[in-house]
């Protein structure tokens, strides 16, 4: 092979291999660095789970395999929380992390005391709306409540989730206990938290729809960089 081939050959070799390097480090060095806000209730803040088995924390664990290690995550969870909690929070929480992604987790204590869901509703579409306002994703996390508070009310709370992700056109997970709920051993004695061993599914049910927002949002910001 002539020596100029080779040379070619390696040069190519070696670009391609900077290349390669630099896109690993571009996605994983902090270049391009992000912030997700969880504002949830018991069910994130690790209610009954030690905190580093908790799906928040496996969060933090699966973005780092994902080549993500820049994401940080703030757990702004706290057990027993409303959505009017939520909504007097977050506010000061917005300017003092200024996430690009806000996974919104509230509604099931609301549910749990009856509280009419035209409220909920409405403190749920004031958090969508202060979130994108302060420039961030949304990510709703929908919930269910048990049937014997009777089918209307079931229903019009279980409804509100898909009705704000529609009207405001953000990211849903359906129902955060899909696969959980249903299955004895995934759920504490209370029936109403989810084991350490429900945790990872947990992180399945809400992981397709946040690697989507992380992945737009990850270009979106590449791409401001580079210009």
């Amino acid at each position: 092979m002539p020596i100029n081939t080779v040379i070619a050959s390696v040069r190519s070799t070696v670009f391609l291999t900077l290349l390669a390097l630099s896109a690993a480090t571009w996605g994983s060095s902090g270049t391009v660095s992000g912030t997700i806000l969880i504002m949830g209730d018991s069910l994130s803040a690790a209610y009954g789970v030690e905190t580093e088995r908790a799906w928040v924390a496996r969060l933090d664990e699966r973005l780092d395999k994902r080549g993500w290690q820049s994401w940080q995550v703030k757990n702004a969870s706290i057990s027993g929380e409303t959505t009017d909690g939520g909504v007097r929070r977050l506010p000061d929480l917005l300017e003092r992390h200024e996430p690009e992604i806000v996974v919104i987790e509230l509604g099931g204590n609301d549910g749990l005391r009856g509280f009419p869901p035209s409220v909920i509703k409405d403190n749920l579409a004031d958090m969508i709306q202060h979130s994108k306002q302060a420039g961030a994703q949304v990510l709703l996390v929908g919930m269910q409540i048990p049937p014997n508070y009777g089918k209307p009310y079931t229903e019009a709370f279980a409804n509100l989730y898909a009705d704000l992700a529609e009207t405001y056109s953000v990211a849903l997970v359906p129902f955060f206990l899909q696969d959980i709920y249903n299955r004895e051993e995934l759920m504490q004695s209370d029936g109403i938290h989810p084991t350490a061993e429900a945790q990872e599914q947990l992180l399945d049910n809400v992981w397709p729809h946040l690697k989507l927002l992380i992945s737009t949002e990850a270009k979106s910001m590449a791409n401001s960089s580079a210009q």
